[in-house]
C-alpha cells in the first residue's frame, strides 16, 4: 500500500468577507498575489508532491513516449487565399508550434514565410491572427509568449519577406482591420507603474489605427470610453475596406450582446453612427454588399438569421431577411465568391448551405460524413475555398471546394501511425433531471463489452455558448487503445441547440449544466458501460468550474477528478485580470440575487470538512492571465485542508504555459501526467508495445 501523502501546510489567514448581510471566510487570499515569495515557494512545494507522486506511476514514461508517437504524423491547415498567394501552417509532426508557408497559387513551392518555433528557445512563443492587407502586399500577425493572452502585432513585407520594424505592445480581445496603407487594432493602456501585463486591470478597451512605417506613439486613437472601462471595444473592416465596423459589448455589466458602430471611409472626415444601440443581442457584420451591410444576428431569432441593414437607416423596420432562421442553430457563416456559406449544427453536427447574397438558396453541401466542418473562406471573386472536417475518429482533413458546382474533393489527405477504423462512435440523448436531452458522443473500441468494468473518461464544458462539436486528437487515442471509453457531453449553457439551449444554463439556471452531466454519468452507469469506480471527469475553464461542482455536490459519483484551469472562486472571479467579462454568463457577488446562487455551487465554498473526495488532479499554469491560477491554487489548499481518505488530490502547476499548453511538448507531458494519473487511481494497468 502506498504510504498517504503528506501535503504541503497552507497558511490561513483571519481574511472574513460581508456579501449583502452574509460573512464568507476567505483564508487563502494571500495565494491570490501570485508575485509574491510565499506563493512561489507553496507553488515549488506542491509541485514538489505532485512531481514525486507522478514519479511513482511506473508506466507514466511509457505512455508519454507512446503519446508522442501517435501525434507525430504531418498536418496542416486549410489554405487561405488572397490575390495570387497561399498561406497554409503546417507541422511535421513532433514541432511545438505549425510553420507557416506562402506558396504563388496551389502549383507553386511552398517557401517558409514565418517559424514560430525560431522566436522562443523552449518553443513557448505562439502566432495568431495572421491577416493580409487588401493587395497582398503585406501580412500583419500577432505573438504571444509563454501562453499569455496578450499579444503583440508585427509585419512582414511579403515581397521581401523581411520584417518590418512597426511593433504594436499591449493587445488584448482585437481584431486586425486593415484600411490602406495601415491597420486598426484593439489594446488597453499601459499599466501603470508597479503593475506588470499579469496584474493589469483589464480596463478601457481603446482601438487605434496604426500606419505602416511609423512607431506606436505616433498611432491615432479611434474610440474609446473611459466611463465604461470593462467594454471591449473591436473593429473590423469589410473585404472592399469601404465601411469600419465597431462592435462594443458590456458583458460586465451582464449584456450578453454587443452594439454596432459604423464608419463609412468612403468619405473622408465621416464619423461613426449607430446601427444598433442595445447590448442585449448579437450582431456580427459579414460583408458590404454595395450601399448595405450583410448581418448574422439572434435578434428575433434565437437560433441566428443573416439579415441585411442599411447604415443609413438602420432602424430594424427597415431590415430585410437574407437567410431566414431555421430550426437548428446558425453556428457561422462565411463569404467567398459572393455566396454565404452557412453552417449549421444538426445535434451537434455540421450541415453547410450556400445562398447568394440576395438570400437565394444554391444548395445544401455534401459533406464528407457526419462530424465538423470549418472553413469556407475566400475573397469576392474566389471560384473554390477551402475547408477542414474531422470526427473523433477522423483527423483533420483538407478538402477544396468547387463553388460553382459545389463538390469537394480531399486536398491534403493525412497519413496516420495508427488505425483509427479500430474505435467507432456513438451518440446518446439522455434525460436530464428536468425530461431535457442531452446529448453525448461515445467513443471506443469496436466491440466494447458493457458490463460496468471499461474505464471512462466524461468530458462536458456547457457556458458561454460554446458548442463542443466531434473532434480528433491522436492523443486521446493512448487512453482509448487501452480499453478506455471517452464521452463527450453536450450541456446546457453551450450552444448545441442555439440560443435558448445557453440561456437554459446560465446565472440563477446553471444548475441544469451540472444536473445534465450528472445524468450522463449516471446514464453510463445504468447502462454498463462503467461503474463509478471506473468514471473520471474532465473539464476545463468553465469546465473545470463544472468539474468542481460536480466534485461538491456528487463527491462518490466518480473516482477521478480533473478540473483544469477552471473558475473556482464564484464570488471573486470578477476581480481578476478579465473575469468581469464574464458577469454576462454568471452574474455577479455584488448583486444581492446572484451572490444567492453563485454561493450555492462556487466549488471554492462548497467543499465540506472530513468528505472523500474523489482522486484530484488540478492543473493550472502560471501564465494563465484569463482564468488566474488563483483560481486553482485556493481550491487545492482548501480541499488538502478537507479531504479525508486514501484518494491523492494534487495540483500541477506548469511554467511557461497559460490557459492551456503553450506547446506541443508541454501538451505531451501534461497529457501523459493526466491520462497515468487516471489509469493508476482507476487501477487500470496499460501495457504498451515498444
Amino acid at each position: 500500500m502506498t504510504p498517504p501523502l503528506r501535503y504541503p501546510a497552507t497558511r490561513k489567514s483571519g481574511q472574513v468577507d460581508d456579501y449583502h448581510g452574509t460573512l464568507v471566510p476567505d483564508p487563502y487570499r494571500w495565494l491570490e498575489d501570485d508575485r509574491s515569495a510565499e506563493t512561489a515557494a507553496w507553488v515549488e512545494s506542491q509541485n514538489r508532491v505532485t512531481f514525486d507522486y507522478l514519479a511513482t506511476i511506473p508506466y507514466r514514461e511509457a505512455l508519454r513516449r507512446r503519446m508522442t508517437t501517435l501525434v507525430d504524423y504531418p498536418r496542416t491547415s486549410a489554405p487561405e487565399q488572397k490575390g495570387p498567394w497561399l498561406l497554409v501552417a503546417k507541422n511535421e509532426g513532433l514541432q511545438n508550434q505549425p510553420v507557416y508557408y506562402l506558396q504563388r497559387g496551389e502549383g507553386g513551392p511552398a517557401e517558409v514565410l514565418l517559424d514560430p518555433n525560431a522566436l522562443s528557445p523552449d518553443g513557448t512563443t505562439r502566432v495568431a491572427g495572421l491577416t493580409f492587407d487588401r493587395q497582398a502586399r503585406y501580412l500583419a500577425y500577432m505573438v504571444s509568449h509563454a501562453g499569455s493572452d496578450w499579444q503583440q502585432i508585427r509585419v512582414l513585407d511579403l515581397s521581401t519577406r523581411a520584417a518590418l520594424p512597426d511593433v504594436i505592445d499591449w493587445v488584448k480581445v482585437s481584431a486586425i482591420a486593415w484600411h490602406g496603407d495601415g491597420f486598426y487594432y484593439s489594446r488597453y493602456p499601459v499599466p501603470g507603474e508597479g503593475d506588470g501585463a499579469f496584474s493589469s486591470k483589464n480596463e478601457d478597451h481603446q482601438v487605434w489605427y496604426h500606419a505602416l512605417g511609423t512607431t506606436q506613439a505616433d498611432d491615432r486613437l479611434v474610440y474609446h470610453d473611459p466611463e465604461h472601462g470593462q467594454r471591449f471595444h473591436i473593429l473590423g473592416t469589410t473585404e472592399d475596406e469601404r465601411f469600419a465596423v465597431l462592435s462594443i459589448s458590456d458583458r460586465g455589466q451582464g449584456k450578453d450582446g454587443n452594439a454596432l458602430l459604423v464608419q463609412d471611409l468612403s468619405h473622408p472626415g465621416s464619423e461613426f453612427h449607430p446601427v444598433w444601440t442595445e447590448f442585449d443581442d448579437q450582431l456580427t457584420v459579414l460583408d458590404a454588399d454595395g450601399d448595405t451591410l450583410l448581418v448574422l444576428t439572434n435578434r428575433g431569432a434565437p437560433n441566428q438569421r443573416v439579415v441585411r441593414i442599411d447604415p443609413a437607416h438602420p432602424g430594424e423596420a427597415h431590415w430585410t431577411t437574407v437567410i431566414p432562421e431555421r430550426d437548428e442553430p446558425l453556428e457561422a457563416v462565411s463569404t467567398a465568391g459572393g455566396r454565404l456559406i452557412a453552417l449549421y449544427l444538426k445535434d451537434v453536427t455540421s450541415r453547410a448551405v450556400v445562398h447568394r447574397y440576395d438570400g437565394t438558396l444554391e444548395r445544401e453541401l455534401e459533406l464528407p460524413g457526419l462530424g465538423t466542418a470549418l472553413g469556407f473562406d475566400g475573397e469576392r471573386e474566389a471560384t473554390h475555398v477551402y475547408y477542414t472536417f474531422t470526427s473523433f475518429t477522423a483527423p483533420a482533413t483538407v478538402y477544396r471546394l468547387d463553388l460553382a458546382t459545389g463538390s469537394s474533393a480531399v486536398y491534403q489527405a493525412v497519413a496516420l501511425p495508427f488505425d483509427p477504423l479500430q474505435f467507432e462512435t456513438r451518440q446518446v440523448f439522455v434525460p436530464s433531471t428536468d425530461g431535457t436531452r442531452v446529448p453525448a458522443f461515445i467513443v471506443a473500441k469496436k466491440g466494447l463489452v458493457l458490463d460496468g468494468s471499461n474505464p471512462t473518461l466524461l468530458y462536458g464544458y456547457g457556458g458561454f455558448n460554446v458548442s463542443l462539436p466531434p473532434a480528433f486528437s491522436a492523443l486521446r487515442v493512448a487512453f482509448l487503445e487501452q480499453g478506455g471509453v471517452y464521452v463527450q457531453a453536450n450541456l446546457r449553457g453551450g450552444g448545441e441547440y442555439g440560443e435558448a439551449w445557453h440561456q437554459a444554463g446560465m446565472k440563477a439556471k446553471k444548475q441544469n449544466v451540472f444536473d445534465d452531466f450528472i445524468a450522463v454519468a449516471e446514464w453510463l452507469i445504468a447502462n454498463g458501460y462503467t461503474s463509478s469506480n471506473r468514471l473520471a471527469i474532465q473539464g476545463g475553464s468553465n469546465g473545470g468550474l463544472l468539474v468542481g461542482a460536480i466534485m461538491t455536490q456528487r463527491p462518490e459519483l466518480a473516482r477521478v477528478a480533473l478540473p483544469a484551469v477552471g473558475v473556482m472562486d464564484m464570488l471573486r472571479f470578477h476581480t481578476f485580470t478579465i473575469g468581469w467579462n464574464w458577469i454576462a454568463d454568471y452574474g455577479s457577488s455584488d448583486d444581492p440575487e446572484s451572490f444567492r446562487f453563485l454561493y450555492a455551487y462556487s466549488p471554492l465554498h462548497n467543499l465540506r470538512e472530513g468528505v472523500a473526495y474523489p482522486a484530484t488532479l488540478i492543473t493550472t499554469a502560471d501564465h494563465d492571465d484569463r482564468v488566474v491560477p488563483a483560481h486553482s491554487f485556493k481550491f487545492a489548499a482548501r480541499l488538502q485542508e478537507a479531504h479525508r481518505g486514501p484518494n491523492p488530490v494534487l495540483i500541477r502547476i506548469e511554467t511557461k504555459s497559460g490557459h492551456g499548453s503553450s506547446s506541443l511538448s508541454k501538451q505531451i507531458d501534461e497529457t501523459a501526467d493526466v491520462f497515468a494519473f487516471v489509469f493508476a487511481n482507476l487501477e487500470v494497468t496499460p501495457r504498451f508495445e515498444e
